[in-house]
């Protein structure tokens, strides 16, 4: 069967269709297309503390392009979230009803421990795990989302107010990192090994970039290089000598800088960037809510 999820984020929103198929009781997802467009709601959020008419009309027409694709592929069902920056925008009712009004889509924000127990569910579904415990980490561009599993029950989950975009603009404050590191030292035993999963573009274009491309793995010597390598180079010269998009240029150091702080308190050594995000779990959910099975929210 086919479904579709849409995912607003901070910095960009993504249309997801994928296959869903049920394997002797496990839930596989297989990627027909995807399309994202760089909305960057956040850097009106994160600043001005509300969504512009120019990124508002952005968001509507995005939509329009978004329906015509699913109209073609014909899902089953379909869902759009909100996250970060509509969680947090002054103007979210109005901008979420003008959505509902000319896009004809209902539009759903969802707080941070649905977005990250959503995330987990899509990583739950589709990846082998050789370790018993695992730390799922999703950096966008208005949050970090981290969450703590036994085998596939949830243990903890939080969501910390420290994303590329707040992060590029200096909006983190010291106490939020203060209260992550606490929280993620807390977690296990530094000698255990762990699964550690991580998602976001970021951390997929450095996986692909610097890490092993085959089992899309990344260790933390080779991010330090990274971002070593990375940071002598300007935003505009990333985009014209390195190939990035403006999108990505910026956004992709603020992003290093957290997973090095994560890896490092955690003393995870090495981890994996299987390119699942939240338009995966949504399609999980879907899957799940259309066989009457327990989902996070829907």
């Amino acid at each position: 069967m086919i479904y579709a999820a849409i995912d607003i984020g901070s910095n960009a929103g993504r249309l997801l269709v994928a296959t869903v198929h049920d394997i002797n009781g496990k839930i596989i997802t297989e990627k027909i297309t995807l399309v994202r467009v760089p909305l960057r709601l956040g850097f009106d959020v994160f600043e001005k503390g509300y969504i512009t008419p120019e990124k508002q009309d952005l968001l509507i027409n995005t939509f329009d392009a978004y329906k015509q694709l699913m109209n073609i592929y014909e899902p089953v069902d379909y869902i759009a979230c909100a996250t970060a920056a509509m969680r947090e925008a002054e103007n979210a009712h109005e901008v979420l009803e003008r959505v509902k009004n000319e896009a004809g889509v209902n539009l759903i924000t969802i707080n941070g421990q649905q977005e990250a127990e959503i995330i987990s569910s899509a990583g739950n579904a589709n990846l082998e795990k050789p370790h018993l415990h695992s730390l799922y980490i999703d950096v966008g561009g208005g949050s970090t989302e981290i969450s703590w599993f036994e085998g596939d029950k949830l243990l903890s989950t939080k969501s910390f107010k420290i994303g590329t975009i707040r992060l590029l603009h200096d909006l983190v404050a010291k106490s939020e990192w203060d209260d992550m590191k606490e929280w993620v030292k807390d977690l296990h035993d530094a000698e255990t090994p762990i699964n550690c999963i991580c998602s976001g573009g970021n951390i997929n274009k450095l996986t692909k970039l610097y890490g092993n491309r085959t089992k899309n793995t990344l260790s933390y010597s080779q991010l330090v290089e990274a971002h070593e390598y990375l940071e002598g180079y300007s935003i505009e010269d990333r985009m014209e000598i390195l190939g990035f998009r403006a999108d990505r240029a910026d956004v992709i150091i603020p992003a290093a800088i957290i997973f090095k702080k994560l890896m490092k308190w955690a003393k995870i050594q090495e981890i994996q960037a299987p390119k699942i995000g939240l338009a995966d779990g949504l399609i999980v959910e879907l899957y799940k809510k259309g066989k009457n099975l327990p989902t996070v929210f829907l």
